[in-house]
């Protein structure tokens, strides 16, 4: 594994107990710039996840609560009269920082909701005729419960499209959770950073020139055209999804200390990229039940491209 990452992973786990693959899908997406979704029961550490990895970086982490009665400009900012010079000055709101984390972001109005979509796809804030960019990086970690839906508003398509994963954390092995109830663990460790926001962009930089052959490529193509034809499914995958998709197999190779792609790191993050990105049909859903079921279910029949194939180069 990298270094850097090891080290942040180290990190992250000094908190969060038996989540090793979690954290590691969520760095990846923090290293091609992609915002996550965190969908869980209340409990299992989704909030004390995104906190720990934002004290990871010593970059500026705001939380936000979502309530119904948030409004946009808690989010966007709001310009106001400067009493001193008598003009209008912007005020930031709590998307001004690298880690936003929007906790339970299905209780928030849709017009809340909204304020989101462009600052998670363009990195700006448009205010009074003006445009206000955001801090590199910038990442949106939101967490949503899927039990309890009163008095909650179902996310958009055109939101939901815009996170690059969706994780569930699950509960921890009885194993792993009793070290919580041992009384040497502590669980306000003060958590040193163990990288800068520097090192994020340089690191963002290099996942970007991680080759990916084109036999990967024409296999993701093969699986996503599946979904816009299968008459299991009613929304097939987006191009966004099919960017994304390559953007987390070459993040997944870069944390594992490859500068090239294999098919692994295609089906690690196939269903966390893919899944949340597809409308199941009735008959789809009568089947599968769930599109993480039906993603798999692609991912199983879909012949894999040949695993001793030299994929470090494009011939």
């Amino acid at each position: 594994m990298n270094k850097d990452i090891t080290n942040l992973v180290d990190n992250i786990e000094k908190v969060i107990i038996g989540k090793r693959a979690e954290i590691l899908k969520i760095i990846a997406a923090m290293l091609c710039g992609g915002h996550v979704l965190i969908e869980d029961v209340p409990g299992v550490g989704k909030t004390k996840l995104v906190s720990t990895l934002a004290r990871s970086v010593n970059g500026k982490f705001n939380r936000i609560q979502l309530t119904p009665d948030v409004m946009p400009s808690d989010i966007t900012g709001f310009t106001m009269i400067d009493p001193q010079t008598k003009k209008f000055e912007y005020r930031p709101g709590a998307a001004a920082c690298n880690f936003l984390l929007a906790d339970e972001i299905n209780r928030a109005s849709p017009k809340v909701q909204s304020g989101l979509l462009e600052i998670m796809d363009e990195r700006k804030i448009s205010m009074d005729s003006r445009t206000y960019a955001l801090p590199k990086p910038f990442m949106v970690l939101a967490t949503q419960n899927p039990v309890e839906t009163y008095g909650t508003y179902h996310l958009p398509e055109a939101q939901i499209d815009r996170f690059l994963i969706k994780i569930s954390l699950g509960y921890m092995q009885p194993s792993e959770e009793l070290k919580l109830l041992d009384s040497t663990y502590q669980t306000n460790l003060e958590i040193q950073p163990t990288l800068t926001t520097e090192q994020v962009n340089h690191l963002q930089e290099e996942v970007s020139t991680v080759f990916s052959h084109a036999k990967i490529r024409g296999y993701m193509m093969q699986v996503i055209g599946s979904t816009r034809t299968d008459d299991n499914v009613k929304l097939g995958i987006s191009p966004r999804g099919t960017i994304g998709w390559n953007a987390m197999a070459k993040a997944m190779a870069f944390v594992m200390d490859r500068n090239y792609v294999v098919p692994d790191d295609a089906v690690a993050v196939a269903s966390n990229v893919l899944a949340h990105r597809i409308i199941l049909s009735p008959k789809g859903l009568g089947t599968f039940k769930t599109q993480e079921a039906f993603v798999n279910h692609l991912i199983c029949n879909t012949p894999l491209p040949g695993m001793s194939e030299n994929y470090q180069s494009a011939s």
